[in-house]
């Protein structure tokens, strides 16, 4: 909610606000009956999968038992997908003499505890289990839909428990995840600049700063992920804290994701139609910069060319397009296409006309941005490959031959501008694709 009280931005605008407590230490999931007073809970539902509730959840159970705190729960038996289903079984599951959520875990049982507590109109505390994903503070869940990635606004979490010695024991590959989605951070404050520009969105300096420096700060602790060090770990954890609370502030995503989620998104979503190979969010989102970041540093050797744009936006079909969706994405391409024909229209000649005009008024400012914002690939590569980390799609499992489509269906994840958009305007999305499917650069 906004505070009205809350002074104008130097951005000009009055940002949402995040009310929100986080104990980020060792031990803090000591601090659950305190919360649970402070909160007026007598009774809490817990919500866990069979891991998580090895993780922390018989933890949490027996401090609530010791302090006299009745409580009812449910248990996922394997790790649940973002579903309808699991969203469905939560609320079937639910007991209606409760009095709070308590999440007990990371990515997809915070996004089904923040839409539950929603639903129920109840407070919210999730025990994070793992540094691996920045929705911990964030205001919508990531969830699929009929085959589609979507955000869902949901809740912000009233109280997030950061117990250190939890976080720090979580598998090596969660925490190393954690990172990589902090790594997204650069294609995702570039691309809100870039946006700002070509079509006019709103951005803060304030809320992108708050991101670096708290990127920098994983950065330079980044090693110690490595042994579970404490300070390394509080590093990454409240940096993807501090993301969710930046995309609250600007009621966006943008501080926090962009054309590398939107790729993760894809590889998600064919996993889901196909069964095809995917991997953690994080992981995906890494490589997904590893990639974003090549295009984007091989068009600052790029000089826009009206009647190549020109060109490429004639002979682009929409109809062409719609069948490489649905070969790609099955049954997922369908949402994406009615959004598109229904509602968001992203291929007019007005659209076209305008943000070629923009890209052309504004390159060298956009040509600033990329070099001040994203690190090259050869730097991303060297960090991930000396933490061990992945850093190509080959080594997730994840075949390449359809690359270049995966590149070009992020335009259509959401109305939002991102690279694949840029270079479209461009008129180089064949350009890029021709490059992509070699694996060379621009």
């Amino acid at each position: 909610m906004q505070n009205e009280n809350c002074a104008v931005c130097e951005c000009g605008r009055i940002h949402n606000t995040v009310n929100v407590k986080v104990y980020t230490e060792c031990g803090a999931i000591q601090r659950l009956p305190h919360i649970l007073r402070e909160l007026g809970s007598k009774k809490p539902f817990l919500l866990s999968d069979c891991n998580t509730r090895r993780a922390a959840g018989e933890q949490v159970e027996r401090i609530l038992l010791e302090s006299g705190i009745s409580y009812s729960q449910h248990s996922f038996s394997k790790s649940p997908a973002p579903d309808e289903r699991a969203v469905g079984s939560a609320v079937m599951h639910f007991d209606t003499d409760c009095d709070a959520v308590i999440g007990i875990g990371s990515g997809v049982i915070n996004d089904i505890g923040k839409l539950l507590s929603r639903t129920a109109n109840l407070p919210y505390i999730i025990v994070a289990t793992a540094p691996s994903m920045d929705g911990y503070a964030s205001s919508s869940s990531s969830m699929e839909r009929q085959g589609l990635k979507i955000s869902l606004s949901s809740k912000c979490a009233d109280v997030i428990v950061g117990d250190l010695d939890i976080l720090a024991e979580s598998p090596l590959y969660l925490r190393l995840s954690g990172l990589g989605d902090m790594l997204a951070k650069y294609i995702g404050i570039c691309e809100w600049r870039i946006a700002s520009l070509v079509v006019g969105e709103d951005y803060c300096e304030n809320i992108a700063q708050m991101i670096r420096s708290a990127l920098k700060t994983c950065i330079d602790n980044a090693d110690g992920l490595l042994s579970g060090d404490r300070d390394s770990v509080r590093a990454v954890f409240d940096g993807l804290v501090t993301a969710g609370m930046a995309m609250t502030y600007a009621n966006s995503s943008r501080p926090a994701s962009g054309m590398e989620h939107y790729i993760s998104h894809v590889w998600d979503m064919r996993a889901l139609e196909f069964g095809t190979s995917s991997s953690t969010h994080g992981y995906q989102c890494a490589v997904a910069t590893v990639i974003a970041s090549g295009i984007y540093h091989d068009l600052l050797s790029c000089t826009p060319d009206p009647q190549r744009a020109e060109e490429a936006f004639r002979i682009f079909t929409y109809d062409s397009y719609k069948k490489q969706l649905r070969a790609l994405l099955g049954n997922g391409a369908e949402t994406m296409i009615a959004l598109e024909e229904n509602k968001e229209h992203k291929y007019t000649r007005d659209r076209f006309d305008t943000h070629l005009q923009a890209i052309l008024e504004q390159w060298e400012k956009i040509r600033e941005i990329i070099r001040q914002e994203i690190p090259s690939q050869e730097y991303l590569v060297r960090l991930l490959k000396k933490l061990g980390a992945p850093s190509s799609p080959e080594e997730l499992g994840i075949a390449t031959d359809n690359l270049p489509e995966v590149f070009e269906a992020t335009r259509d994840i959401r109305d939002k501008y991102v690279l694949s958009r840029l270079v479209f305007d461009l008129g180089l999305t064949e350009t890029v694709k021709e490059k992509l499917k070699a694996r060379n650069p621009l």
